[in-house]
């Protein structure tokens, strides 16, 4: 049976579906490009059931692959990375059965792995619903990668009621993300055009925007201070965005509204989500504020000694590798993200993302998060970029250290002076960085988060 979504897509026909590279491909060659895939990936003895790593890019050919497992109830297992470990670790943390690689235009690379001796609960219970599913992973970055299970039949749900837009969206986070997931699900239920950058980068994202005359950029903090320091603003003409979509770690209040001035006539819409969750509908108080509320029928949540805890219909059904320590026996799952609600002028049920759990400074008892002196530190027009992060301190126990990028032009030695002048006007004395290193740039990940566990 044809998946809805699959159907959808055909009715789109010619519409333009991906541009890649100097190439662009309609919804039709997609539908096409789903029925060979699920054609050679049934010759070559997938089943319903089956774990299968993908290995891809948002090429034409990975996403028919992802599509076209879905129709055929595998359990899809999508990796974006190169280096060799990584890619063994997801291998053994899925117990995978297949393994497939899209680099080719036009042809697939099928390995057949070990299959597991037994059925995991989790796999056998989507099988037998005959529903597909659809396997995330932890970064991996503190210890072996999670790997969690959704039904991608219940995810995908979620879209089944857009409706069809004349959008261009330019899709920025790695195609086993959770959020670039969610871009490209959002793209193809509305017969977007989706633009897929060769590289991540500054420069190639502005010539994206550009020649495509993208509407709507999803992206980090991290990556849009990156796109303002490189000054690519000023350089292309990036009229076209009427929306900037952000999330995955939380925005300084300096650094929003710095974008804002930068683009004065797009939306800022902050965006909320975890992969073992799903993405959640969420309402922005303004393009000016970091105050968000939920706004998804889908959605509950509560928040448990400054924790946030959400239970949601897209949650996944558990990890296959891991004990369910995150989740509570009724279903809520700890997100390890604190928030700080809004006061009662700000509006009811807004509140703000402040950080991680894991990322809290400890100063003698005292309490810091790593964004609230972050944003106070991207205030001062001499410094364009700064990391907040933890260090041990055999008095206090830690204390809070800064890498700062400056400007150019200005001296490290001046500036360390300024910085703590600055702060001590700014913060209470706990807060103010206490050790501070000059970089030529900060720390993050592929998936252009900051990095603010030090090993």
């Amino acid at each position: 049976m044809t998946h809805w979504l699959n159907e959808r897509i055909q009715t789109f026909a010619e519409r333009p579906f991906l541009s890649l590279k100097d190439t662009q491909y309609t919804y039709i060659d997609l539908s096409e490009a789903i029925q060979q895939a699920k054609e050679t990936f049934t010759q070559a003895g997938i089943r319903a059931g089956h774990i299968t790593i993908l290995n891809g890019d948002y090429t034409l050919n990975a996403i028919a692959a992802l599509l076209a497992l879905f129709e055929l109830k595998a359990m899809v297992a999508p990796i974006a990375t190169d280096a060799e470990n990584e890619r063994q670790q997801r291998i053994q943390a899925s117990n995978a059965q297949w393994e497939i690689h899209t680099e080719s235009h036009s042809n697939f690379s099928i390995q057949a792995l070990n299959p597991a001796e037994e059925t995991h609960t989790f796999v056998a219970s989507l099988k037998d619903n005959q529903e597909a599913g659809l396997i995330l992973f932890s970064s991996g970055s503190t210890g072996k990668p999670k790997a969690m299970i959704h039904s991608a039949d219940r995810l995908l749900s979620s879209f089944q009621s857009k409706r069809q837009k004349n959008l261009n969206i330019l899709i920025f986070l790695l195609f086993d993300h959770i959020g670039g997931l969610n871009t490209l699900f959002n793209g193809l239920s509305t017969g977007a055009l989706i633009v897929a950058p060769q590289n991540r980068d500054p420069e190639t994202i502005a010539q994206a925007i550009q020649t495509h005359k993208v509407k709507l950029l999803p992206a980090s903090p991290t990556f849009l201070n990156l796109f303002l320091i490189s000054g690519v603003q000023t350089k292309y003409d990036l009229s076209s965005l009427r929306f900037i979509t952000y999330g995955t770690e939380p925005m300084p209040q300096s650094l929003l509204k710095r974008i804002k001035e930068a683009f004065p006539r797009t939306k800022l819409i902050q965006t909320f989500g975890t992969s073992e969750t799903g993405i959640s509908q969420t309402t922005s108080r303004s393009s000016t504020s970091t105050l968000i509320k939920f706004d998804d029928p889908n959605t509950e949540y509560k928040i448990v000694d400054g924790e946030l805890w959400l239970r949601s219909k897209s949650q996944i059904l558990g990890y296959l590798n891991h004990e369910m320590s995150r989740f509570t026996e009724d279903g809520w799952f700890k997100t390890g993200d604190l928030l700080e609600p809004a006061d009662e002028d700000e509006g009811q049920g807004y509140f703000r993302i402040v950080g991680r759990k894991q990322e809290i400074i400890n100063v003698g008892g005292e309490k810091v998060t790593p964004s609230e002196v972050e944003s106070t530190l991207l205030e001062m027009p001499e410094i364009a970029d700064c990391l907040v992060y933890a260090e041990s301190n055999a008095i206090t126990g830690q204390i809070v250290a800064a890498e700062i990028v400056l400007k150019a032009g200005n001296d490290p030695k001046v500036m360390k002076r300024a910085i703590k002048n600055y702060c001590r006007a700014q913060l209470s004395p706990y807060k103010i960085p206490a050790r501070i290193q000059f970089k030529e740039a900060t720390n993050f990940s592929n998936r252009f988060k900051k990095m603010r566990i030090k090993e």
